[in-house]
Protein backbone atom coordinates (compact mmCIF):
# COMPACT_ATOMS: atom_id res chain seq x y z
CA UNK A 1 0.00 0.00 0.00
CA UNK A 2 0.95 3.67 -0.25
CA UNK A 3 1.50 5.29 3.15
CA UNK A 4 3.14 8.28 4.77
CA UNK A 5 6.63 7.38 6.04
CA UNK A 6 8.44 9.42 8.71
CA UNK A 7 12.17 9.72 8.02
CA UNK A 8 13.13 12.17 10.79
CA UNK A 9 12.23 15.74 11.85
CA UNK A 10 10.78 17.73 8.93
CA UNK A 11 11.19 14.72 6.63
CA UNK A 12 8.15 12.74 5.53
CA UNK A 13 7.30 11.07 2.24
CA UNK A 14 4.75 8.79 0.61
CA UNK A 15 6.07 5.37 -0.31
CA UNK A 16 5.08 1.74 -0.65
CA UNK A 17 4.83 -0.06 2.70
CA UNK A 18 3.50 -3.49 3.77
CA UNK A 19 -0.27 -3.92 3.85
CA UNK A 20 -1.71 -4.36 7.38
CA UNK A 21 -2.97 -7.81 8.33
CA UNK A 22 -5.33 -9.23 10.95
CA UNK A 23 -3.20 -9.85 14.06
CA UNK A 24 -5.98 -10.62 16.55
CA UNK A 25 -9.48 -12.11 16.08
CA UNK A 26 -11.08 -8.78 17.07
CA UNK A 27 -9.15 -6.72 14.48
CA UNK A 28 -10.58 -5.16 11.35
CA UNK A 29 -8.82 -3.84 8.25
CA UNK A 30 -10.18 -0.49 7.08
CA UNK A 31 -9.70 1.01 3.63
CA UNK A 32 -9.06 4.70 4.27
CA UNK A 33 -11.44 7.08 2.48
CA UNK A 34 -10.35 10.32 4.15
CA UNK A 35 -7.52 11.15 6.56
CA UNK A 36 -6.27 14.43 8.01
CA UNK A 37 -3.13 16.12 9.20
CA UNK A 38 -3.69 17.29 12.78
CA UNK A 39 -1.93 20.12 14.58
CA UNK A 40 -0.58 17.54 17.04
CA UNK A 41 0.95 15.65 14.08
CA UNK A 42 3.19 18.68 13.72
CA UNK A 43 4.68 17.94 17.16
CA UNK A 44 5.80 14.60 15.70
CA UNK A 45 6.90 16.23 12.44
CA UNK A 46 9.04 18.73 14.34
CA UNK A 47 10.67 16.01 16.45
CA UNK A 48 9.15 17.06 19.79
CA UNK A 49 7.56 13.72 20.79
CA UNK A 50 9.87 11.08 22.30
CA UNK A 51 10.28 7.70 20.60
CA UNK A 52 8.94 8.78 17.21
CA UNK A 53 10.68 6.13 15.15
CA UNK A 54 11.84 6.32 11.56
CA UNK A 55 9.42 4.31 9.42
CA UNK A 56 6.34 5.32 11.41
CA UNK A 57 3.08 6.18 9.63
CA UNK A 58 1.29 9.13 11.24
CA UNK A 59 -2.41 9.90 11.19
CA UNK A 60 -4.99 9.56 13.97
CA UNK A 61 -7.87 11.21 12.08
CA UNK A 62 -9.35 8.90 9.46
CA UNK A 63 -12.58 7.34 8.24
CA UNK A 64 -12.92 4.37 5.95
CA UNK A 65 -14.63 1.23 4.71
CA UNK A 66 -14.32 -2.15 6.43
CA UNK A 67 -12.76 -4.66 4.01
CA UNK A 68 -11.79 -7.47 6.39
CA UNK A 69 -12.75 -8.54 9.92
CA UNK A 70 -11.32 -10.96 12.44
CA UNK A 71 -13.16 -14.12 13.44
CA UNK A 72 -14.68 -12.66 16.65
CA UNK A 73 -15.86 -9.29 15.29
CA UNK A 74 -19.63 -9.05 15.61
CA UNK A 75 -20.56 -5.37 15.25
CA UNK A 76 -19.01 -4.68 11.84
CA UNK A 77 -19.44 -6.24 8.43
CA UNK A 78 -17.66 -5.83 5.12
CA UNK A 79 -18.65 -2.61 3.39
CA UNK A 80 -19.50 -0.65 6.55
CA UNK A 81 -18.24 2.93 6.44
CA UNK A 82 -16.89 3.89 9.84
CA UNK A 83 -15.62 6.77 11.96
CA UNK A 84 -12.50 5.55 13.77
CA UNK A 85 -11.83 7.55 16.97
CA UNK A 86 -8.19 8.49 17.47
CA UNK A 87 -8.23 6.61 20.79
CA UNK A 88 -7.34 2.92 20.66
CA UNK A 89 -9.32 1.46 23.57
CA UNK A 90 -10.42 -1.92 24.87
CA UNK A 91 -13.89 -0.99 26.12
CA UNK A 92 -13.69 -3.18 29.24
CA UNK A 93 -11.02 -1.82 31.62
CA UNK A 94 -11.69 0.37 34.68
CA UNK A 95 -11.24 3.57 32.68
CA UNK A 96 -13.17 2.53 29.57
CA UNK A 97 -16.11 1.54 31.78
CA UNK A 98 -16.11 5.17 32.94
CA UNK A 99 -15.92 6.43 29.33
CA UNK A 100 -12.34 7.66 29.81
CA UNK A 101 -11.35 6.11 26.51
CA UNK A 102 -8.24 8.26 26.20
CA UNK A 103 -6.90 6.62 29.36
CA UNK A 104 -7.49 2.98 28.43
CA UNK A 105 -5.42 0.72 30.68
CA UNK A 106 -4.81 -2.04 28.14
CA UNK A 107 -3.78 -0.40 24.86
CA UNK A 108 -0.52 1.33 25.77
CA UNK A 109 1.82 -0.74 27.96
CA UNK A 110 4.54 1.91 27.70
CA UNK A 111 2.63 4.58 29.63
CA UNK A 112 0.75 5.04 32.89
CA UNK A 113 -1.37 7.93 31.61
CA UNK A 114 -2.47 8.06 27.97
CA UNK A 115 -3.99 5.08 26.20
CA UNK A 116 -3.20 4.02 22.66
CA UNK A 117 -3.38 6.52 19.80
CA UNK A 118 -3.16 5.73 16.10
CA UNK A 119 0.01 6.97 14.43
CA UNK A 120 1.36 8.85 17.44
CA UNK A 121 4.78 7.37 18.20
CA UNK A 122 5.66 4.46 20.45
CA UNK A 123 4.94 6.59 23.52
CA UNK A 124 1.28 6.16 22.53
CA UNK A 125 1.50 2.45 21.80
CA UNK A 126 3.23 2.34 18.42
CA UNK A 127 0.05 1.84 16.36
CA UNK A 128 0.28 2.55 12.63
CA UNK A 129 -1.74 5.58 11.57
CA UNK A 130 -4.29 6.43 8.92
CA UNK A 131 -2.27 8.52 6.46
CA UNK A 132 -2.25 5.40 4.31
CA UNK A 133 -4.46 3.33 2.03
CA UNK A 134 -5.29 0.75 4.72
CA UNK A 135 -5.18 0.56 8.53
CA UNK A 136 -5.43 -2.24 11.07
CA UNK A 137 -8.08 -1.31 13.65
CA UNK A 138 -7.78 -3.25 16.95
CA UNK A 139 -10.80 -3.78 19.24
CA UNK A 140 -12.99 -3.34 16.19
CA UNK A 141 -16.18 -4.16 18.11
CA UNK A 142 -15.83 -1.17 20.45
CA UNK A 143 -13.93 1.63 18.64
CA UNK A 144 -15.45 2.32 15.21
CA UNK A 145 -18.85 3.97 14.78
CA UNK A 146 -20.87 3.49 11.59
CA UNK A 147 -21.29 6.66 9.54
CA UNK A 148 -24.94 7.66 9.01
CA UNK A 149 -25.84 7.52 5.32
CA UNK A 150 -26.61 11.24 5.08
CA UNK A 151 -23.34 12.36 6.72
CA UNK A 152 -20.62 13.77 4.44
CA UNK A 153 -17.28 11.99 4.69
CA UNK A 154 -15.72 15.40 5.24
CA UNK A 155 -17.96 15.95 8.28
CA UNK A 156 -17.32 12.40 9.49
CA UNK A 157 -13.54 12.74 9.45
CA UNK A 158 -13.80 15.85 11.64
CA UNK A 159 -15.53 13.60 14.21
CA UNK A 160 -12.43 11.43 14.69
CA UNK A 161 -10.59 14.08 16.76
CA UNK A 162 -10.80 17.80 15.97
CA UNK A 163 -14.50 18.40 16.66
CA UNK A 164 -14.78 16.08 19.71
CA UNK A 165 -11.57 17.50 21.18
CA UNK A 166 -12.82 21.07 20.78
CA UNK A 167 -16.21 20.07 22.20
CA UNK A 168 -14.66 18.35 25.21
CA UNK A 169 -12.42 21.38 25.75
CA UNK A 170 -15.56 23.48 26.14
CA UNK A 171 -17.27 20.80 28.24
CA UNK A 172 -14.34 20.62 30.69
CA UNK A 173 -14.65 24.39 31.14
CA UNK A 174 -18.03 23.77 32.83
CA UNK A 175 -19.48 26.74 30.94
CA UNK A 176 -22.53 28.33 32.57
CA UNK A 177 -25.14 30.41 30.78
CA UNK A 178 -23.76 33.86 29.99
CA UNK A 179 -20.10 33.02 30.74
CA UNK A 180 -17.22 34.78 29.02
CA UNK A 181 -14.97 32.18 27.43
CA UNK A 182 -11.47 32.82 26.08
CA UNK A 183 -9.96 30.25 23.70
CA UNK A 184 -6.21 30.33 23.12
CA UNK A 185 -5.42 29.04 19.64
CA UNK A 186 -7.35 29.38 16.36
CA UNK A 187 -6.33 26.07 14.85
CA UNK A 188 -9.10 23.54 14.09
CA UNK A 189 -9.48 22.44 17.74
CA UNK A 190 -9.65 26.04 18.97
CA UNK A 191 -12.18 26.85 16.24
CA UNK A 192 -14.39 23.94 17.33
CA UNK A 193 -13.94 24.86 21.02
CA UNK A 194 -15.16 28.37 20.29
CA UNK A 195 -18.19 27.11 18.38
CA UNK A 196 -18.94 24.53 21.08
CA UNK A 197 -18.82 27.21 23.79
CA UNK A 198 -21.91 28.78 22.22
CA UNK A 199 -23.64 25.38 22.15
CA UNK A 200 -23.07 25.19 25.92
CA UNK A 201 -24.55 28.60 26.68
CA UNK A 202 -21.63 31.03 26.62
CA UNK A 203 -22.57 34.69 26.54
CA UNK A 204 -19.29 35.89 25.01
CA UNK A 205 -16.47 34.06 23.19
CA UNK A 206 -13.01 35.50 22.51
CA UNK A 207 -10.32 33.68 20.48
CA UNK A 208 -6.61 34.54 20.75
CA UNK A 209 -4.07 33.81 18.00
CA UNK A 210 -1.66 35.73 15.79
CA UNK A 211 -2.32 34.32 12.30
CA UNK A 212 -4.69 36.77 10.66
CA UNK A 213 -6.34 34.37 8.20
CA UNK A 214 -7.16 31.97 11.05
CA UNK A 215 -8.60 34.81 13.13
CA UNK A 216 -10.67 35.93 10.16
CA UNK A 217 -11.99 32.40 9.66
CA UNK A 218 -12.94 31.84 13.30
CA UNK A 219 -14.77 35.18 13.41
CA UNK A 220 -17.02 33.94 10.61
CA UNK A 221 -17.33 30.30 11.68
CA UNK A 222 -17.79 30.81 15.43
CA UNK A 223 -19.21 34.37 15.52
CA UNK A 224 -16.64 35.38 18.14
CA UNK A 225 -14.36 38.26 19.03
CA UNK A 226 -10.65 37.86 18.33
CA UNK A 227 -7.36 39.14 19.74
CA UNK A 228 -4.05 39.17 17.87
CA UNK A 229 -1.58 38.44 20.67
CA UNK A 230 1.26 40.10 18.77
CA UNK A 231 -0.51 43.42 19.30
CA UNK A 232 -0.82 42.84 23.07
CA UNK A 233 1.95 43.53 25.59
CA UNK A 234 0.35 41.78 28.59
CA UNK A 235 -2.29 39.17 27.77
CA UNK A 236 -3.75 38.87 31.28
CA UNK A 237 -4.06 42.64 31.58
CA UNK A 238 -5.68 42.83 28.14
CA UNK A 239 -8.28 40.16 28.95
CA UNK A 240 -9.06 41.87 32.27
CA UNK A 241 -9.60 45.16 30.45
CA UNK A 242 -12.08 43.35 28.19
CA UNK A 243 -13.95 41.82 31.15
CA UNK A 244 -14.56 44.66 33.62
CA UNK A 245 -11.25 43.86 35.34
CA UNK A 246 -12.46 40.49 36.58
CA UNK A 247 -10.99 38.11 34.02
CA UNK A 248 -12.72 35.49 31.89
CA UNK A 249 -15.01 32.91 33.49
CA UNK A 250 -13.40 30.12 31.45
CA UNK A 251 -10.05 29.94 29.64
CA UNK A 252 -9.26 27.10 27.21
CA UNK A 253 -5.72 26.17 26.09
CA UNK A 254 -5.91 24.71 22.57
CA UNK A 255 -2.27 25.47 21.73
CA UNK A 256 0.06 23.18 23.63
CA UNK A 257 3.78 22.72 23.48
CA UNK A 258 4.63 24.72 20.36
CA UNK A 259 3.26 28.02 21.58
CA UNK A 260 5.11 31.13 20.49
CA UNK A 261 6.66 32.17 23.79
CA UNK A 262 9.67 34.12 24.94
CA UNK A 263 13.12 33.29 23.58
CA UNK A 264 13.92 31.45 26.84
CA UNK A 265 10.71 29.40 26.71
CA UNK A 266 11.34 28.47 23.09
CA UNK A 267 14.94 27.50 23.84
CA UNK A 268 14.17 25.33 26.90
CA UNK A 269 10.86 23.92 25.66
CA UNK A 270 11.17 23.51 21.90
CA UNK A 271 14.87 23.51 21.04
CA UNK A 272 16.57 21.85 24.03
CA UNK A 273 13.46 19.91 25.12
CA UNK A 274 14.20 20.57 28.80
CA UNK A 275 10.48 21.22 29.29
CA UNK A 276 7.46 19.53 27.73
CA UNK A 277 7.25 22.45 25.32
CA UNK A 278 6.63 26.18 25.63
CA UNK A 279 3.76 26.63 28.10
CA UNK A 280 2.96 30.22 27.07
CA UNK A 281 -0.73 29.61 26.40
CA UNK A 282 -1.13 27.79 29.70
CA UNK A 283 0.40 30.76 31.55
CA UNK A 284 -1.99 33.07 29.74
CA UNK A 285 -4.99 30.89 30.61
CA UNK A 286 -4.15 30.71 34.33
CA UNK A 287 -3.39 34.40 34.57
CA UNK A 288 -6.33 35.62 32.43
CA UNK A 289 -9.15 33.69 34.09
CA UNK A 290 -11.02 35.25 37.00
CA UNK A 291 -10.63 34.11 40.59
CA UNK A 292 -12.65 30.94 41.07
CA UNK A 293 -12.72 30.39 37.30
CA UNK A 294 -12.11 27.30 35.19
CA UNK A 295 -9.16 26.41 32.96
CA UNK A 296 -9.53 23.65 30.38
CA UNK A 297 -6.42 22.21 28.71
CA UNK A 298 -6.42 20.13 25.51
CA UNK A 299 -3.21 21.48 24.00
CA UNK A 300 -0.67 18.66 23.70
CA UNK A 301 2.39 18.86 25.96
CA UNK A 302 5.36 16.57 26.27
CA UNK A 303 5.84 14.16 29.19
CA UNK A 304 8.65 16.17 30.82
CA UNK A 305 8.75 19.07 33.31
CA UNK A 306 6.93 22.35 32.58
CA UNK A 307 7.32 25.62 34.45
CA UNK A 308 3.62 26.19 35.20
CA UNK A 309 2.46 28.95 37.60
CA UNK A 310 0.68 26.56 39.92
CA UNK A 311 0.88 29.03 42.80
CA UNK A 312 -1.29 31.47 40.85
CA UNK A 313 -3.82 28.71 40.21
CA UNK A 314 -3.92 27.79 43.91
CA UNK A 315 -4.20 31.35 45.18
CA UNK A 316 -6.92 32.21 42.66
CA UNK A 317 -8.93 29.11 43.55
CA UNK A 318 -9.01 27.82 39.99
CA UNK A 319 -10.39 24.55 38.70
CA UNK A 320 -8.08 22.97 36.12
CA UNK A 321 -9.36 20.12 33.93
CA UNK A 322 -7.52 18.37 31.13
CA UNK A 323 -7.38 15.12 29.19
CA UNK A 324 -7.31 13.52 25.78
CA UNK A 325 -10.79 13.60 24.32
CA UNK A 326 -12.94 10.51 24.81
CA UNK A 327 -14.19 10.65 21.22
CA UNK A 328 -16.67 7.76 21.32
CA UNK A 329 -18.57 9.31 24.24
CA UNK A 330 -19.29 12.49 22.29
CA UNK A 331 -20.25 11.05 18.90
CA UNK A 332 -24.04 10.66 19.37
CA UNK A 333 -24.42 14.29 20.49
CA UNK A 334 -22.07 15.70 17.84
CA UNK A 335 -23.75 13.77 15.03
CA UNK A 336 -27.06 15.16 16.28
CA UNK A 337 -25.67 18.73 16.12
CA UNK A 338 -24.53 18.16 12.52
CA UNK A 339 -27.82 16.60 11.44
CA UNK A 340 -29.73 19.49 13.05
CA UNK A 341 -27.68 22.00 11.04
CA UNK A 342 -26.14 23.69 14.09
CA UNK A 343 -22.60 23.17 12.81
CA UNK A 344 -20.89 22.24 9.53
CA UNK A 345 -17.52 20.77 10.53
CA UNK A 346 -16.35 20.32 6.93
CA UNK A 347 -16.08 24.10 6.56
CA UNK A 348 -12.75 24.08 8.43
CA UNK A 349 -11.20 22.02 5.61
CA UNK A 350 -9.14 24.38 3.50
CA UNK A 351 -7.12 21.92 1.41
CA UNK A 352 -7.81 18.49 -0.12
CA UNK A 353 -4.67 16.81 -1.42
CA UNK A 354 -3.69 13.35 -2.70
CA UNK A 355 -1.77 11.14 -0.29
CA UNK A 356 1.07 11.10 -2.80
CA UNK A 357 1.67 14.78 -1.95
CA UNK A 358 1.87 14.24 1.82
CA UNK A 359 5.31 15.89 2.09
CA UNK A 360 3.99 19.08 0.49
CA UNK A 361 0.87 18.88 2.65
CA UNK A 362 2.93 18.82 5.86
CA UNK A 363 5.09 21.73 4.70
CA UNK A 364 2.00 23.74 3.76
CA UNK A 365 0.30 23.15 7.13
CA UNK A 366 3.43 23.53 9.26
CA UNK A 367 4.45 26.80 7.62
CA UNK A 368 0.86 28.16 7.54
CA UNK A 369 1.01 28.76 3.79
CA UNK A 370 -1.85 29.39 1.38
CA UNK A 371 -4.37 30.03 4.16
CA UNK A 372 -4.13 26.44 5.36
CA UNK A 373 -6.41 25.58 8.28
CA UNK A 374 -7.11 21.85 7.83
CA UNK A 375 -5.83 19.43 5.21
CA UNK A 376 -7.58 16.25 4.11
CA UNK A 377 -5.58 13.54 2.33
CA UNK A 378 -7.18 11.30 -0.31
CA UNK A 379 -5.51 7.89 -0.86
CA UNK A 380 -5.05 6.56 -4.41
CA UNK A 381 -8.15 5.03 -5.94
CA UNK A 382 -10.56 6.92 -3.68
CA UNK A 383 -12.99 9.46 -5.11
CA UNK A 384 -12.46 12.98 -3.78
Amino acid sequence: MLAMNYRGPYRVRAETMPDPVIEHPNDAIVKVLRSCICGSDLHLYHGLVPDTRVGTTFGHEFVGEVIEVGSTVQNLKLGDRVIVPFNVFCGTCYFCQRELYGNCHNTNPQATAVGGIYGYSHTAGGYAGGQAQFVRVPFADVGPTKIPDELLLEDAVMLTDAFPTGYQAAEMGDIREGDTVVVFGAGPVGIFAAKSAWLMGAGRVIVVDHVEYRLEFVRGFAQCETVDFKSVKDMALHIKKMTDWLGADVCIDCVGCEAAGSALQHLTGVKLKLQGGSATALHWAINSVRKGGNVSIVGVYGPTFNAVPIGNAVNKGLTLRMNQASVKRHLPRLIEHIQAGRIEPHRVISHVMPLEEVADAYHLFSSKLDGCIKTVLIPPGVTA
